[in-house]
C-alpha cells in the first residue's frame, strides 16, 4: 500500500509540474509580442463569396473571413494606387501625405514621417515586404522596388514571373501597346507556379518558415499581390471556373448617367464607353478568373501560417488598396466617388480579440488600420495619426466608432483642378464636387444599393442634405493637418536589435 501511495503522490507531482510547465509555456507564448502578416491585393473590389458575390470563386478569402471579423463598409481614402497606398501606411489622408497622384513617394512631402511598418521595426520587429505595397507601375515595374520606401522593410523581395517576363506580347488589350492603365487580358498557358503571385506566395512561405525558427523574433510581414490588376492575366484553369456567357452586364447605362454630375463620371476612358457585350463578357471572366488565382496564392499563404503554428500569435490584415468598376455606371476601373471604386474588402483576424465569422456594419476607413495595429500590438506611433483604432470595434462589431468614412479624388486640368468628397455612412452615400459647384449626389443605400438614383433635389431630403454637407465639411477638415502645417514625427530611420532571418 505504501508504495502505491508513493507511486500515487510521485505521478500527482509530475501531473502538477507538467501543468505548472504548460501554464508557463502559455502565458510565455501570450506575453511574446503578435505578429503581423499585412495581405493587400491590387484593384480588388467586393467580389468575393464572402460579402454575398454569387459568381466569385474565393474559398480562401472566405475562409479567412470566417476566421475573424469581415468589415461591410470599409472604404480608401483615394481610389487611386499611389495615394491610397500612402494614406493607407501612414495612417494619414492624401491631404496631409500630399500625395495626390501617382509616382510620388511620401517622403517627398513628409520625409520624416514614419510608415506604418517603420513604427513596428522601430518596436523591434523585422520588416518584411514581398511584391506591391507602395506604389508600382503594373506591369513594368514589376520585378523591381517600384516607387518603394527603404525605410520601411528590412527585406524586399520582388519576383518577376511569365506573365511579366514573357507573356506580354500575347496580352489583350483596348490600347495598343498599353496594359496596365486600360482593360487588358490574357488566359495564359503557363503552369501557376511560374507567375508572378505565385513566386510571391512561394517567398511568403519561405519567410514565414524563416520567422517560425526564431519566434523570438515578432515579424511584420507584408504580402502585396498584383492579382486582379491589369492586365487580367492568371492560367488558363482559373478562366475555365467560369462561363463567360453567364458574366452579368450592367444595363441601362445611359438612363442610369441622367441624374449625376459629369464629374462623377469623368474617371471614364474613351476606349471603354462603346464595348459590345461579348468583350465586356471576356473582360468581366478574366478578372474574375485573376482574383480566384490571387485568392488561391492566399490560400497557399495561409496553409503555410498554419502549418508553421504561427496563426495563435499572428494578426492578419487582408484588403485592397481601393475598390474596382466592371461597367457600373458606365465605368471600369477607378477614381470614381460611388460605392464600387471606393468600398474595399478588409478583413482582420486578432487572436484573442476578433471572434469568427463577426461582421461589422459601421464604416470604417483605411486610415483606421495604422492606429489598430499599434494598439493591438501595444507599441508607440506618431502622435498625428488621424485614423481611429478599430480595436472597440473588434472586440464588439455593434460598436459605431466614428460612423462614417470619407474617400476623395481630384477633378479637372493643371488650371482647372478641383476636388470631389464623398462622405459615407452607414445608410447614406453624400457627394459634393468642387464644394458642391459642380454637383452633389446623395444616395439611400437602405433602397439603393447600387446608387442608381441621385435624390439631392427631392425636397423631402432637404434638411437631410444640409446635416451630411455639415458633417462632409467638417470631416474633411480632418483630413488636414491639425497644425495646418506638414506634419512630421521625430523618429531614427532604422529600427535596432533586429535578427536576420537567412
Amino acid at each position: 500500500m505504501r508504495k502505491i501511495t508513493r507511486g500515487y503522490s510521485w505521478f500527482v507531482g509530475l501531473i502538477l509540474i507538467v501543468s505548472i510547465s504548460a501554464i508557463a509555456c502559455s502565458h510565455a507564448i501570450a506575453q511574446r509580442p503578435p505578429n503581423v502578416l499585412f495581405i493587400v491585393s491590387d484593384d480588388l473590389n467586393n467580389s468575393q463569396g464572402c460579402y454575398g458575390d454569387q459568381i466569385a470563386i474565393t474559398p480562401n478569402i472566405d475562409r479567412l473571413a470566417a476566421r475573424g471579423a469581415r468589415f461591410d463598409r470599409a472604404y480608401c481614402a483615394f481610389p487611386l494606387c499611389g495615394p491610397s497606398r500612402n494614406s493607407l501606411l501612414t495612417g494619414l489622408y492624401p491631404n496631409s501625405t500630399g500625395i495626390l497622384q501617382n509616382g510620388q513617394l511620401f517622403r517627398q512631402t513628409i520625409p520624416r514621417q514614419a510608415s506604418l511598418p517603420q513604427t513596428f521595426r522601430l518596436a523591434g520587429y523585422y520588416a518584411a515586404r514581398i511584391g506591391k505595397m507602395y506604389h508600382y507601375n503594373v506591369p513594368n515595374s514589376i520585378g523591381t522596388n517600384g516607387h518603394d520606401d527603404p525605410a520601411s522593410w528590412e527585406l524586399e523581395m520582388n519576383p518577376a514571373g511569365v506573365d511579366r517576363l514573357q507573356e506580354q506580347p500575347q496580352i489583350k488589350t483596348l490600347s495598343p501597346n498599353q496594359f496596365g492603365g486600360t482593360l487588358s487580358w490574357y488566359a495564359s498557358p503557363h503552369d501557376e507556379s511560374q507567375h508572378t503571385d505565385a513566386l510571391q506566395s512561394d517567398d511568403a512561405i519561405w519567410a514565414l518558415e524563416r520567422f517560425a525558427k526564431k519566434p523570438e523574433q515578432p515579424f511584420f510581414l507584408s504580402v502585396g499581390f498584383f492579382r486582379p490588376h491589369t492586365p487580367y492575366v492568371a492560367p488558363q484553369a482559373y478562366f475555365d471556373k467560369y462561363d463567360r456567357n453567364k458574366m452579368p452586364i450592367v444595363a441601362n447605362v445611359k438612363q442610369d448617367q441622367q441624374n449625376v454630375p459629369r464629374p462623377a463620371l469623368a474617371s471614364a476612358k474613351k476606349e471603354q464607353n462603346d464595348l459590345s457585350d461579348d468583350t465586356q463578357r471576356e473582360i468581366l471572366q478574366a478578372y474574375y478568373a485573376s482574383i480566384s488565382f490571387m485568392d488561391a496564392q492566399l490560400g497557399r499563404v495561409m496553409e503555410a501560417l498554419d502549418r508553421l503554428q504561427l496563426a495563435e500569435n499572428t494578426i492578419i490584415v487582408f484588403t485592397s488598396d481601393h475598390g474596382y468598376h466592371t461597367g457600373q455606371h458606365g465605368l471600369w476601373q477607378k477614381m470614381s466617388l460611388f460605392e464600387e471604386s471606393a468600398r474595399v474588402p478588409l478583413i482582420v483576424v486578432a487572436p484573442g480579440v476578433t471572434k469568427p465569422q463577426s461582421v461589422i456594419p459601421t464604416p470604417v476607413s483605411h486610415v483606421d488600420l495604422f492606429p489598430t495595429l499599434v494598439e493591438l500590438a501595444n507599441i508607440p506611433s506618431p502622435k498625428n495619426l488621424q485614423g481611429q483604432s478599430l480595436v472597440p470595434i473588434l472586440k464588439n462589431p455593434d460598436e459605431k466608432g466614428r460612423g462614417w468614412a470619407v474617400t476623395q479624388v481630384t477633378r479637372g486640368g493643371r488650371d482647372d483642378k478641383f476636388f470631389g468628397y464623398s462622405l459615407r455612412t452607414i445608410r447614406w452615400r453624400y457627394t459634393e464636387w468642387d464644394e458642391g459647384k459642380r454637383g452633389r449626389e446623395l444616395y439611400d443605400h437602405d433602397s439603393d444599393p447600387r446608387e442608381l438614383t441621385n435624390l439631392i433635389d427631392a425636397p423631402q431630403h432637404a434638411e437631410l442634405v444640409d446635416e451630411l454637407s455639415r458633417q462632409l465639411k467638417q470631416s474633411v477638415l480632418s483630413t488636414f493637418p491639425k497644425s495646418g502645417k506638414t506634419p512630421e514625427v521625430e523618429s531614427t530611420m532604422w529600427a535596432p536589435n533586429v535578427t536576420d532571418i537567412e
